[in-house]
């Protein structure tokens, strides 16, 4: 192709390559296996058909492009109309002779009145007035006197008791809805039942909500589904989607009276998991330099002796045990690439091995305390601690169950991938020049042609494109497969391999393996040494420093280009979505409702259904929505059942079901463990992306074939054998 310097030759080159893609990419995939007359003949047909469903699918897509943004556009109209509510905090401090009391005169004719207290409380523990605990109680009180609306006057009386911690240094936040009756002046008085004379300081404020919590949840519900079925069908990509759902959320929050400052908007995202998954990401960026990866994938093939169902168990055998002491997202961000170049040099579809390979991750992640994020949650709770849920315990329990999990899981993912084809279809010279034309076609469509230089690098490539699907084609016709990967002689292929894929530099390969050895090591030690200051975030983002500074990167756009921002903003929207559905009292709801299905069961049979309620509402909310903010609001559900007098039910068994569920339900769907959404981000980025139902399809059976071998596990250890002290 010649390049000329006047601007109507060059517009017209580049008209007719950009038309020859387009033109070649549509029939390429429909015509390679067509040879002479016939694949003239069938060409007309094949270019008649394709008028006819692009039609269709423009139809399709003005439709859709129309309706979410009218949905977006209405959105964002009644987000705008509410302004950010002001919730002045007014702060006292009471003691057991002093009573603090407030009259809300400004109360309107809504439906909630939301109260959050902030002071030194204990978290996760039910407490009455009779109680020896030191408690702060609030009663929350309004009366309507009879009118012409009432014939006799009515009276409501809350009771909240928040427990004071002893050594008064936890300051937390505690919030509560209560539902009013009218628009009458509300009275909240505040006592504090203390030991001695002492003063405990506390923050109030106050807000009045528009919507029930009936209501409050149905929106909430209507939201997720609606971003569920943005992700399943793929109608937007699932970062857009979250987006999409997190703009929703926040809307429905100020149509309730609640809008949030964008301050707090920011403040709800756990900026720590990012932190973690971009310094891994840099990480994981400037190791794939060396060529380590690929040697790994060449002595895995090694080790399996060219078999590949051994190679596919050693690999998720690792990852499970790594996960479960190193964090579940760490594991397959070092993990993926290295499967993506074994299945590459050994011509296998990797999406089936990293589908599997993360399965056993967040399974793998559910037997330590430190393996898993809501594992973490509770044995940090200083509630459970006093119960006797510490890390020695709840390690030992975990991981004796989730190793029989473990166990017989490798037989189910057998099982489910009887009739899977793992190998490709085509020889591996066809499926790397088919990936190649893959990579370069999308190089060439993220290339925006702003100016003549990106214009004229965007045609060569487009030109690339054209010449090698051309090459295809012959290979297509010319080539036939003879005989299969698995009746070569491994012992020649692995020789062949070990040739071609070799460490390309040994010098970066120290720098990188003694920085990753020393951020895994600090890892270990922030779970185990309380001297480190250092948050997983923190020390991923110091590694990846350490790093790029020993490497002397010079290209730092290159190591830019490589990480997932896609991924990352995908988590920021996720948290503000779950956070927001979280305020719409979706998760308290759901805690609640399980609570009451368990009291209404007999007293006989209650420690055995409310170990599989818990175990099993787990694992499917924690497959829908974060399994965090989930863990974090079910624990004090839980401890509240325990503490009923008229429920009498042992604590242990109850978190230990609630951990089995959120941490296995994470394999249930694509968003339902950060794990997934991080694999499927970098297999994208390479050219092997799966969607949601691929994912579904696989992950969805483990999930419910491994949540009932841990069902059984639970209900044999504390109802049979009455390991429940």
């Amino acid at each position: 192709m010649t390049l000329h310097n006047s601007e109507e030759p060059w517009d017209n080159g580049f008209l007719d390559v950009e038309r020859r893609y387009r033109l070649g990419s549509e029939v390429t995939s429909l015509s390679l296996s067509r040879s002479g007359s016939s694949e003239k003949n069938e060409s007309l047909e094949l270019n008649l058909n394709f008028r006819l469903t692009s039609s269709l699918r423009c139809c399709f897509k003005i439709s859709k492009i129309t309706t979410i943004f009218t949905v977006v556009f209405l959105c964002s109209l009644f987000f705008s109309m509410y302004p950010d509510r002001e919730k002045p905090w007014r702060m006292f401090a009471v003691s057991s002779t002093d009573t603090f009391i407030m009259n809300l005169t400004d109360f309107r004719d809504n439906a909630l009145l939301k109260l959050q207290v902030g002071g030194p409380f204990s978290s996760g523990m039910m407490m009455d007035i009779n109680s020896q605990q030191e408690f702060v109680l609030i009663q929350v009180e309004q009366t309507e006197e009879a009118g012409p609306r009432r014939r006799r006057s009515q009276q409501v009386l809350y009771n909240w008791t928040l427990p004071v911690n002893s050594e008064r240094s936890e300051q937390m936040l505690e919030t509560r809805t209560f539902e009013m009756i009218s628009s009458e002046p509300v009275v909240i008085t505040v006592q504090a039942f203390l030991r001695d004379n002492d003063v405990v300081p506390l923050s109030m404020t106050h807000q009045s909500l528009y919507v029930r919590v009936e209501t409050q949840v149905a929106m909430a519900g209507v939201i997720l589904a609606g971003v569920y079925v943005l992700i399943i069908f793929e109608i937007v990509h699932r970062t857009l989607a979250a987006m999409l759902g997190s703009l929703a959320a926040l809307c429905a929050l100020a149509i309730i009276g609640d809008r949030p400052s964008l301050v707090t908007v920011v403040e709800w995202i756990d900026f720590e998991t990012l932190a973690l998954l971009f310094g891994m990401m840099i990480l994981v960026a400037v190791f794939s330099e060396t060529g380590f990866f690929d040697y790994c994938a060449v002595k895995a093939y090694h080790l399996s002796r060219g078999r590949v169902w051994p190679m596919i168990i050693i690999l998720c055998l690792i990852a499970a045990l790594l996960s479960a002491f190193l964090d579940n997202v760490t594991t397959m961000m070092l993990f993926t690439p290295v499967t993506i170049r074994l299945c590459e040099v050994l011509n296998l579809d990797p999406r089936h091995v990293l589908i599997a390979e993360v399965i056993f991750t967040n399974i793998g992640g559910a037997a330590t305390a430190v393996g898993d994020p809501p594992n973490v949650i509770i044995v940090s709770n200083q509630a459970l601690r006093r119960q006797g849920i510490d890390f020695a315990s709840f390690t030992g329990y975990m991981f004796l169950g989730i190793s029989l999990v473990l166990l017989c899981s490798f037989p189910l993912l057998r099982l489910i991938y009887w009739n899977k084809k793992l190998y490709n279809k085509e020889s591996i010279e066809i499926v790397e020049l088919q990936h190649e034309i893959l990579v370069w076609r999308q190089t060439a469509q993220r290339i925006n042609p702003a100016s003549r230089e990106e214009t004229a690098v965007k045609c060569l490539l487009m030109q690339k494109v054209l010449n090698l699907e051309n090459l295809l084609r012959k290979m297509m016709r010319t080539f036939q497969r003879e005989i299969s990967q698995e009746d070569k002689n491994w012992e020649q292929n692995i020789q062949e391999l070990q040739k071609k894929h070799r460490i390309t530099d040994k010098v970066l390969l120290v720098k990188c393996i003694s920085v990753l050895v020393l951020v895994i090591v600090m890892f270990f030690l922030n779970s185990f040494v309380p001297g480190i200051h250092l948050d997983l975030g923190w020390i991923a983002v110091l590694g990846a420093l350490w790093l790029l500074v020993l490497a002397d990167i010079q290209d730092f756009e290159m190591i830019l280009h490589r990480v997932e921002w896609a991924t990352l903003l995908f988590f920021a929207a996720l948290f503000v979505l779950m956070e927001a559905l979280a305020q719409l009292q979706l998760i308290d709801y759901i805690g609640e409702q399980t609570a009451l299905l368990i009291k209404a069961v007999p007293e006989d049979q209650r420690l055995a259904i409310a170990i599989i309620l818990v175990m099993w509402v787990s694992a499917l909310a924690s497959s829908l929505i974060d399994n965090i903010p989930f863990t974090a609001t079910m624990i004090p559900v839980l401890i509240n059942l325990s503490q009923d007098v008229d429920v009498d039910l042992p604590l242990k068994p109850l978190i230990f079901a609630l951990a089995m569920g959120a941490c296995l339900g994470g394999n249930g769907t694509l968003i339902g463990a950060s794990a997934n959404v991080v694999c499927a981000g970098i297999a994208e980025q390479h050219g092997y992306g799966f969607s949601f139902m691929q994912f579904f399809r696989l992950g969805f059976p483990m999930m419910i074939m491994t949540c009932v071998i841990g069902m059984c596990y639970l209900l044999a250890t504390h109802v049979g054998l009455g390991w429940n002290m």
